[in-house]
């Protein structure tokens, strides 16, 4: 018991450990926070988000934008969808046992929900480059590292397309001041876009 109780000491005693449990409390109850907000909030800090997007030059020279559908409350950017339809190639997420994949956005009767609850598109297999990726998160700090919903699969994802301009997308009480924990393995954002501020 003694030899159990010092292998648990010394793994509770990592770096890597100790950011994620502490990831885990902030994740918590910023979560909560953002899924007391109205829908009327949601629209209208969704709406300043979209704003900020749009005096991004990586938005307007982007061909191929990478989307995500929103859940619990998230920034609500789908109103991009049908004022840029035409001009630019939107793409979502499809989640899967591997990992994730994205595929091209052909309307909303093409979308059915995954695996994880959230809406996919039932079309092939995006499989080009892609130029801008938005990014949901729960946390982002103003160096651009993000804590995400949990899973891990945009941070196994985003090391794909190293090259890629990725922008966290947040509210603006999901962005703080102070330096978040994370680890190695956390992808940080290039930019993180909130209602009132774009950072990096």
């Amino acid at each position: 018991m003694l030899f159990e109780s010092q292998i648990h000491d010394f793994v509770e005693s990592l770096p890597w450990v100790r950011a994620r449990k502490e990831q885990m409390a902030m994740r918590g109850i910023v979560e909560q926070q953002r899924r007391i907000m109205t829908p009327e909030e949601v629209r209208t800090e969704s709406d300043k988000v979209i704003a900020q997007l749009e005096q991004m030059s990586a938005f307007h020279e982007a061909k191929t934008v990478m989307l995500y559908w929103p859940i619990h409350n998230e920034v609500d950017l789908r109103p991009l969808l049908t004022k840029y339809e035409g001009q630019k190639t939107f793409l979502f997420p499809v989640t899967h046992r591997r990992g994730m994949e994205v595929r091209p956005y052909d309307g909303e009767d093409m979308m059915r929900k995954g695996r994880l609850g959230v809406p996919e598109p039932q079309t092939p297999e995006y499989k080009g480059s892609i130029d801008l990726i938005l990014v949901p998160g729960v946390i982002f700090d103003q160096h651009c590292h993000r804590i995400g919903r949990g899973g891990g699969y945009y941070d196994k994802f985003l090391k794909k397309y190293h090259f890629t301009t990725k922008v966290g997308i947040c509210y603006s009480f999901q962005l703080k001041k102070h330096d978040i924990p994370h680890t190695l393995h956390d992808i940080k954002m290039d930019r993180v876009v909130s209602p009132r501020l774009t950072i990096g």
